[in-house]
């Protein structure tokens, strides 16, 4: 396990209008999470745990900075093609039953000049024009994240907790989602039933609301509310244990689908991991979509994916993670590849 202990007012995390300065403990050991104290919290797609405790927290807005959008192109770490057969793998998967869905990724990287150049007047941007619920920005040694992400992965209020998958999108001026959507979210509901399952005392898990359509910039999502009773004495090492990665950003069954992502995509780092923070008993957990990140180099990264079920199209599915980047990419300048 590692620990590093200091004091600097260099860092800090904003999620919520919770701003918290003064960064002093980083540790990947959730045993000193359950002791108390503020921690922002990351958990990467491959479970690496990053836990960085603060000593002052406020209620504040983010403090604003400017930002030069980019003007260099993006490289997609999977090109049309190749997705578009990776796709097609996992429907040949899917069809031998091996796997029922899985979440197909691809990384957009971009070459930054300035080697000094920060995310916070980039998170500015996007709390101005791209507005998103569990937004948030981190800098820590070693890692900055600024993310405009709108999926909840947890919340915790003393034993109450809940998960809201994502699974679905549409554009804005469309009226209805597929059947297609609706199965795809319904199977990641029963997978989070039973990863909360897993840490919750039994009858207590529930769908407390199913199908709902939440409007977000330029798109409509398909959620639904997965909520538990935590067992007595539930430690979040067992809770991130049970749960991460998050379901709706790896697939069903989740051990298959993480083999066939492992193969393809390689390691996504902080992008589907999970982001936040916890407070003894009290969480608030998003899942790392629409998220940038630089981690010390001179290269920005941005994630983007779709749900892969046997009714996919694999043409459609990279029309969706083109969807789902075209916006973002925008804000943060720089032109977005369509092959």
């Amino acid at each position: 396990m590692r620990s590093l202990a200091l004091m600097t007012n260099d860092y800090q995390f904003w999620m919520g209008g919770i701003l918290a300065t003064q960064l002093e403990e980083i540790t990947d050991d959730p045993k000193k999470v359950d002791q108390g104290g503020f921690w922002a919290a990351l958990i990467s797609f491959e479970g690496v745990r990053t836990f960085a405790r603060f000593s002052k927290v406020e209620h504040r807005e983010f403090p604003q900075s400017q930002w030069e959008p980019i003007s260099t192109s993006w490289h997609s770490s999977i090109n049309r093609k190749s997705y578009v057969e990776y796709v097609s793998r996992i429907r040949e998967a899917i069809s031998l039953g091996g796997v029922y869905q899985v979440n197909a990724c691809r990384e957009l990287s971009n070459t930054v000049e300035d080697g000094s150049l920060t995310l916070n007047g980039l998170f500015s941007k996007l709390l101005q024009e791209n507005p998103a619920p569990y937004a948030s920005y981190l800098n820590i040694p070693g890692i900055e994240i600024a993310s405009a992400t709108p999926e909840l992965f947890l919340s915790r209020s003393g034993s109450a907790i809940k998960t809201s998958p994502i699974k679905g999108t549409i554009r804005e001026n469309e009226t209805s989602f597929g059947e297609k959507d609706k199965a795809e979210n319904l199977m990641i509901v029963d997978l989070m039933r039973n990863d909360l399952g897993r840490i919750c005392k039994p009858g207590t898990v529930d769908v407390s609301e199913l199908f709902r359509h939440e409007k977000h910039p330029g798109l409509v999502h398909l959620v639904s509310d997965v909520a538990g009773e935590l067992n007595e004495n539930t430690t979040w090492a067992q809770i991130l244990s049970a749960t991460t990665p998050p379901g709706s950003v790896s697939g069903a069954p989740k051990s298959a689908a993480l083999s066939m992502i492992g193969e393809t995509e390689g390691a996504r780092g902080p992008y589907c991991g999970a982001l936040g923070w916890i407070n003894g008993s009290e969480a608030l957990l998003s899942v790392a979509i629409r998220t940038f990140w630089k981690t010390g180099d001179d290269t920005l990264r941005f994630g983007t994916g779709a749900g892969i079920t046997w009714g996919s199209d694999p043409e459609l599915e990279w029309e969706e993670t083109q969807l789902k980047a075209r916006r973002l990419i925008s804000i943060a300048g720089g032109a977005l590849s369509d092959s």
